[in-house]
């Protein structure tokens, strides 16, 4: 159609050994737009998101984010990958491995800062808030282990290290004055293995950071024989505050959560960010933000996360600057952010 119109317009009035060159030209224009769109659609631009553990919810989520993406954003494919936690998906982006990350604002606060256990300052950026991270040290409910200090002289797991799992929970400890290599027999596990060798009596205690419900806590608590209790330590938040940053908040573990939990759980909570480099492209990262909200729906039911990128939460959940790209989507929805 284009060139059969293009063509007629040559066509008038115009000599005949002229037409066929000219002929030629929009042909030979033509076809380079077609090799230049073929080699376009052949080669789209991959994308990485540094995720987490599939046990937790950050690589689910990040898969099924993946498959949103790669499906609805023209010429990009993105994957998920597992790796051991926010601190490495965080050296991943500074050593530009990975694209995007999801981290827990804590780690990515000090990341951003080049402070704890980041030698240098990472440049991220947020791209968006995604959801809480509420904080879950789990016994079991036949023990005597009631409250934070009861942790002494026990079996626990602090997480895997350099996981988010493992930041917060060695400052809840400290809030409490529990040195965990000290007055614990402290293990690294992540979530699967740590409720399994709860559940096998191979530890006393755990801690679990993440979205709720976490699976590894809902498949213990539903274990036949085997009731679970839920230890509260809200009240470290405002010590946490004072010495590590305004982004822990206290929060609760709403009663029936999980099977057995007769009553609210007071928690740690913070929240999970989805980050990138300073310098990825501001009308890829604004084409990210928009598809991601555009298709929210398709997110929340998956994993009961509620709370998943609402407008609300971008106000206050990141003490990391957001992108370029990510403050123009937020600004032509009426929503101001830094």
């Amino acid at each position: 159609m284009l060139t059969s119109v293009t063509e007629s317009l040559i066509d008038k009035e115009i000599p005949k050994g002229v037409i066929t060159l000219r002929r030629l030209g929009v042909l030979g224009l033509f076809l380079l737009f077609m090799d230049v769109s073929s080699a376009w659609a052949q080669n789209p631009r991959h994308l990485s998101i540094a995720a987490g553990s599939p046990a937790g919810v950050y690589y689910p989520l990040a898969k099924r984010m993946a498959e949103v993406l790669s499906r609805d954003m023209v010429q990009v494919e993105v994957t998920a990958e597992v790796t051991s936690g926010s601190v490495e998906n965080c050296q991943l982006m500074g050593d530009k491995k990975a694209d995007l990350g999801f981290v827990p604002a804590e780690v990515g606060w000090e990341a951003y800062q080049g402070k704890g256990r980041f030698k240098q300052k990472i440049p991220l950026r947020t791209v968006v808030v995604l959801y809480p991270n509420t904080m879950h040290i789990v016994t079991r409910g036949s023990t005597e282990i009631e409250k934070v200090a009861d942790l002494r002289g026990k079996r626990i797991s602090t997480g895997t290290p350099g996981s988010g799992t493992e930041t917060k929970s060695l400052r809840i400890l400290e809030s409490y004055g529990v040195d965990p290599d000290k007055d614990t027999e402290r293990n690294k596990l992540g979530a699967v293995k740590s409720a399994g060798a709860l559940r096998e009596g191979e530890i006393d205690a755990y801690f679990w950071d993440g979205g709720l419900p976490a699976a590894s806590v809902m498949d213990l608590a539903s274990s036949p024989g085997l009731k679970i209790r839920l230890v509260p330590h809200g009240e470290a938040v405002p010590k946490m505050r004072q010495k590590y940053g305004h982004f822990y908040v206290s929060g609760i573990i709403p009663a029936n959560t999980y099977p057995g939990q007769n009553g609210d759980v007071s928690v740690a909570v913070v929240w999970n960010l989805l980050v990138c480099s300073q310098q990825m492209n501001d009308e890829l990262i604004f084409g990210i933000v928009k598809t991601l909200f555009d298709h929210r729906p398709e997110l929340v039911p998956l994993y009961g996360l509620t709370k998943l990128l609402t407008l609300e939460s971008q106000r206050e959940g990141s003490p990391i600057p957001f992108h370029p790209g990510a403050i123009r989507y937020f600004r032509e929805k009426g929503l101001e952010v830094r």
